[in-house]
């Protein structure tokens, strides 16, 4: 029944003059995401509207909705009927119609809601709905109206077109992915890092990532692992460019130089240095994290200044105050969770030592670093050299 859908945004509407800016960067991002649904579709705007109508014989309806949802930006949609002004009892006919096939179950409380943008149509907005109202209820006895909590919201918009539609499918809210620039996602296997990434892109931020892999202590399905997450979370996002780091040689040798109690702090610095350099090589304007306050020892306050300490770009960390709890509901919700709890390791999980500092002092770990002298620059450049770059997109 529906070849059109009406789009609803939230943040965008308060944007002024710069509104139309997001506005095409949402259609932008609508456009990208159909491209994985069944269909050929439009997406025009026309008065303060954004559409999508369908313009092939033949469309998935789920995939379309499915697509819509994993949307940035998008508050609501409506699957819409769109039809001519053939005046008021044609309009009357079509919606009696509409309701008909919509709802079987005819015992239902409704209430009219009619917009009328065209100023020169006959009625007024509250006539059509009085009109209107009076229509359905001869249609359908057994209904009701209710204006205080209806169970149906009969919308009708008079514009060039007459727009008809009574439900709103849930959008995802918050900004267009790009937006708001790009960011370089620090990204392992875990649980916490592809809804650090997913809450960032809510926020309008593009995503790139870096993935810290440690043959032969971590496996070739570990690497598949992460890269089935950037998967995960690229459709919310757009596509990733996730980079893939050795880190092997520079794990083995803080090992061997550094207090085995510092190991998980000074490989977290030289991980936010790397990830830093790619940021930059990529433009991107911050580092993204998963880290929440005191989860684990390298997450204390004092664990995190002394990695922060590192960068000179902002380091974002979207679950800063969550428990973990919140953040397997959040990666439950955006189907991260069972790909995340897969039994392979990743590179912090390898090398923990038994008794990791909980309040390193960032003096003491730079007077630890200075035993890396000899090789760091070496074996940091080598990994530069060597990063296997991954283009990700939602399949």
């Amino acid at each position: 029944m529906y070849k059109s859908f009406l789009v609803k945004y939230g943040e965008i509407g308060v944007k002024g003059k710069n509104r139309y800016i997001f506005e095409n960067m949402l259609m932008e991002q609508i456009r990208h995401a159909l491209k994985t649904a069944e269909g050929e579709f439009e997406v025009t705007k026309k008065q303060g509207r954004i559409y999508i109508n369908v313009v092939s014989d033949d469309y998935d309806y789920d995939e379309t909705v499915e697509a819509l949802s994993r949307v940035f930006g998008i508050v609501g949609f409506c699957p819409l009927l769109q039809v001519e002004d053939e005046g008021f009892d044609k309009l009357a006919e079509t919606v009696v119609d509409y309701l008909g096939k919509e709802y079987p179950e005819k015992n239902f409380t409704f209430k009219v809601n009619a917009r009328r943008a065209r100023k020169n149509y006959p009625l007024d907005s509250m006539e059509i709905n009085a009109e209107l109202g009076g229509k359905i209820l001869d249609a359908f006895p057994e209904s009701k109206v209710d204006v205080h909590n209806p169970e149906v919201m009969v919308c009708i918009e008079i514009r060039s077109l007459i727009n008809i539609y009574s439900k709103e499918i849930p959008g995802p809210g918050g900004m267009p992915v790009g937006s708001n620039g790009k960011a370089m996602l620090l990204l392992s296997g875990g649980i916490d890092s592809p809804v650090a990434g997913y809450m960032i892109a809510k926020r309008g931020v593009a995503l790139d990532a870096t993935y810290f892999h440690a043959p032969p202590y971590t496996s070739e399905r570990a690497k598949q692992k992460v890269v089935d997450l950037a998967k995960l979370v690229a459709r919310y996002s757009g596509p990733i460019n996730l980079h893939v780091v050795n880190f092997t040689d520079i794990q083995l040798y803080i090992y061997e130089k550094c207090p085995h109690e510092e190991l998980t702090i000074i490989m977290r610095r030289y991980m936010m240095k790397l990830a830093e350099h790619f940021a930059k090589e990529n433009r991107c304007l911050g580092l993204i994290t998963g880290e929440s306050i005191g989860q684990v020892a390298s997450q204390t306050m004092q664990s995190l200044a002394a990695t922060n300490e590192v960068c000179t770009m902002p380091v974002y960390r979207p679950l800063i105050g969550f428990d973990k709890q919140e953040i397997v509901e959040v990666s439950e919700k955006i189907d991260t969770y069972e790909t995340s709890i897969q039994p392979f390791e990743d590179c912090c999980t390898i090398f923990v030592a038994k008794h990791p500092v909980t309040k390193p002092n960032i003096e003491y770990i730079k007077k630890s670093e200075t035993k890396l002298e000899e090789k760091i620059d070496e074996l940091m450049q080598t990994a530069i050299d060597t990063v296997e770059v991954i283009h990700v997109e939602a399949e």
